[in-house]
């Protein structure tokens, strides 16, 4: 069942143009990257494409969510400090090269 059924033409070059609602759910922008996902099964997903300066962690704990959800498993509320956390840190860009301020554990 799904949510959103919208159809795209596709032109002689192979180009298509995502459709305004399916471009609002998926919250992608101009210069933004889109990714297709063909399963044996016969299910098709598109997505956004992870920005390359995405956090891989972040990526595969999505991943691990999205599958729980898949597969019907409960999802469980994080503590709200958590979520906090999360969203204050969500824009920001890593840094690898910046100094490290405060004990780190080794």
């Amino acid at each position: 069942m799904s949510i959103i059924h919208e159809a795209a033409t596709v032109t002689a070059k192979g180009r298509i143009t995502l459709p305004k609602s399916i471009r609002q759910v998926l919250r992608v922008e101009v210069g933004d990257k889109v990714a297709f996902e063909l399963h044996e099964n016969g299910r098709d997903v598109v997505s956004r494409a992870a920005a390359d300066d995405e956090d891989p962690a972040i990526g595969a704990f999505l991943g691990l969510l999205a599958d729980d959800i898949r597969a019907g498993r409960s999802v469980q509320a994080i503590p709200a400090d958590l979520a906090q956390d999360m969203l204050e840190h969500a824009g920001r860009a890593a840094r690898p090269a910046e100094e490290i301020e405060g004990d780190v554990d080794r």
